[in-house]
């Protein structure tokens, strides 16, 4: 029972940094020094899209699960839980890389938003 919820934990985990890599620029609005953990988040997001890396927090999971007497999943983390959800059949890597530099892109255009706004505020 301890070890599937550890398992559900890591997939709250792992769907709260998708969110927080995606939109967590939103929070740098209110708290400047989150930046320094949001662009890292971002540079890891991007990465692992990229370059179709593994993500640590899906063997975790798994492990968990296994333990716990469940079965584990062979694929990633977003193939099992959001593709069937979110993405249309088929997500090849062409789409995969595409949602990096999307990530990419919206937090560019948050981040240029914020230094813009500081930029009145000072003059």
């Amino acid at each position: 029972m301890v070890l599937r919820i550890l398992a559900d934990c890591i997939v709250f985990l792992h769907l709260a940094f998708i969110l927080f890599a995606l939109a967590g620029a939103l929070l740098v609005v209110r708290w400047r020094w989150i930046a320094w953990l949001h662009i890292p988040a971002v540079a890891w997001a991007c990465a692992i899209e990229a370059f179709g890396w593994g993500c640590p927090l899906t063997p975790l999971e798994n492990a968990f699960r296994t333990a716990g007497g469940a079965t584990g999943y062979g694929d990633g983390f977003v193939e099992h839980y959001i593709v069937p959800l979110v993405y249309p059949p088929g997500l090849t890597r062409r789409v995969q890389a595409l949602l990096g530099v999307g990530v990419v892109a919206i937090n560019g255009v948050l981040y240029w938003a914020l230094v813009r706004r500081r930029a009145r505020a000072e003059a």
